[in-house]
C-alpha cells in the first residue's frame, strides 16, 4: 500500500486529490496539511511514502517545508512532489535541491497524478512527462552558477557518461540503447552513481549534471 500525505492550502484541492487516489486499491491518503508547519508535522508522524506539496502555502511555505523533510535523515524515504502551476513558481529551483522528487501542474489529467505517485513511491523520479522537463530546463539557470567538475572525480569515465544522460531526462532503457548497455546494466550505473554522489534519487542527479557543466541549458 503506498502511503500518501497532501498539503496545501485549499481544501478544494486536498478534497479532491485525496478522492481521486483514493479510489485506487493501492494507496492510502494518511492526512492533510493545510500550510508548511502542518506539512512538517503530519510528515514526521506519519511518514508517508509520498508527499503532493504545494509551493505557496501560509505559516511555513512549501519550500521550507520540503526543506525540513528532506534534511531530516529519518524521512529518507519520503519522496516529495511539487504541486505547482503551469507558471514557473520562482523557488522551484529550490526545492529540487532541498530534495523533491518531481513536480505537477495542478490541472494534470487525473491519470497522471496516480502514476506519479506510483513512480516516486517506486523509489524513481518524476522526470516525466514533459512538464518535469520543462520546468528543470527553465530553471537551468538558477542551479548552475559556475561547472563544479570535482564533484565527478569519485565517478568513472562510463559513470559519466550515464549521468549526462540522466541529465537529458533519458529513462534507463533509453540510456541502455544510447550506450549499447542492457537496462539492467544503466540501472545498476545509475544506483553506483546515486550512491558515490549522495544523491536521493535521479532529479537530484540532474541538478548536479547542470552543475558541473555535463548539461548545459538548451543544448540536447
Amino acid at each position: 500500500m503506498i502511503r500518501v500525505a497532501i498539503a496545501d492550502d485549499q481544501q478544494l484541492i486536498r478534497g479532491g486529490f485525496r478522492s481521486l487516489l483514493e479510489s485506487e486499491d493501492d494507496i492510502e491518503v494518511v492526512g492533510e496539511a493545510g500550510t508548511g508547519v502542518e506539512a512538517v508535522a503530519l510528515v514526521g508522524a506519519q511518514r508517508p511514502d509520498v508527499v503532493l506539496m504545494d509551493i505557496r502555502m501560509p505559516d511555513g511555505d512549501g519550500l521550507w517545508a520540503t526543506e525540513q523533510i528532506a534534511a531530516n535523515p529519518d524521512l529518507g524515504a519520503t519522496h516529495i512532489v511539487i504541486v505547482t502551476t503551469f507558471e514557473l513558481d520562482e523557488y522551484v529551483g529550490q526545492a529540487i535541491r532541498a530534495g523533491a522528487s518531481g513536480f505537477l501542474v495542478k490541472d494534470t489529467e487525473p491519470v497522471e497524478l496516480i502514476r506519479a505517485v506510483r513512480v516516486v513511491a517506486g523509489g524513481d523520479a518524476l522526470l516525466s512527462p514533459g512538464v518535469t522537463k520543462r520546468l528543470l530546463e527553465r530553471i537551468a539557470g538558477d542551479l548552475r552558477e559556475a561547472p563544479n567538475t570535482a564533484r565527478l572525480d569519485v565517478l568513472t569515465d562510463r559513470e559519466r557518461e550515464v549521468l549526462g544522460l540522466v541529465g537529458l531526462g533519458l529513462t534507463n532503457e533509453e540510456i541502455g540503447r544510447s550506450l549499447f548497455l542492457s537496462p539492467l546494466t544503466a540501472k545498476t550505473h545509475v544506483s553506483r552513481i546515486m550512491s558515490k554522489l549522495a544523491a536521493r534519487d535521479r532529479v537530484q542527479l540532474v541538478v548536479v549534471a547542470y552543475e558541473t557543466g555535463l548539461v548545459v541549458p538548451g543544448r540536447a
